[in-house]
């Protein structure tokens, strides 16, 4: 009963993740955007101390959903694993951690005969996701001057 419930209340999260963080996106890269493009947009977001812990926030739990999923999708040997990250860093967490949710959901209907293991193409994704975070970090506290 949980699972029917919970799989379309993850699917609206998606969507309206989806909707609230490209809304603003095409807001900020629409017609009057500066030339700067993704550098303004990241500079933006370490312009003050609330935005530099949303931003810390966000990368941080990020990251962590990230190697959680693919984890848990090799796991529950769900399928295209790999696409909630890159869809988490490309379009929003917002839209492929609820997605992923609802995914899993689905998978926990047939429990798997076997679980499934992490290849070495995840450890190097894992550690690709990671070192890309840690850069964003570490561009993010020296902008904060922490460092």
């Amino acid at each position: 009963m949980q699972e029917r419930f919970l799989f379309p209340v993850f699917l609206v999260l998606a969507l309206a993740g989806l909707v609230l963080t490209w809304s603003q996106n095409l807001a900020y890269f629409g017609p009057e955007a500066g030339p700067g493009g993704m550098m303004d947009f990241l500079r933006d977001t370490v312009v003050n101390p609330g935005a530099r812990s949303i931003a810390f926030d966000i990368l941080i739990v990020g990251w962590a959903a990230s190697i959680w999923m693919v984890l848990e999708g090799r796991r529950r040997r769900m399928r295209w694993v790999w696409l909630y990250p890159v869809v988490g860093w490309s379009v929003a967490m917002a839209v492929a951690f609820p997605l992923f949710l609802a995914m899993r959901e689905r998978s926990l209907r047939t429990p798997p005969e076997i679980e499934g293991r992490l290849g070495t193409i995840d450890g190097v994704g894992l550690g690709l996701v990671s070192a890309f975070v840690l850069v964003l970090l570490a561009l993010g506290v020296r902008a904060a001057g922490l460092i």
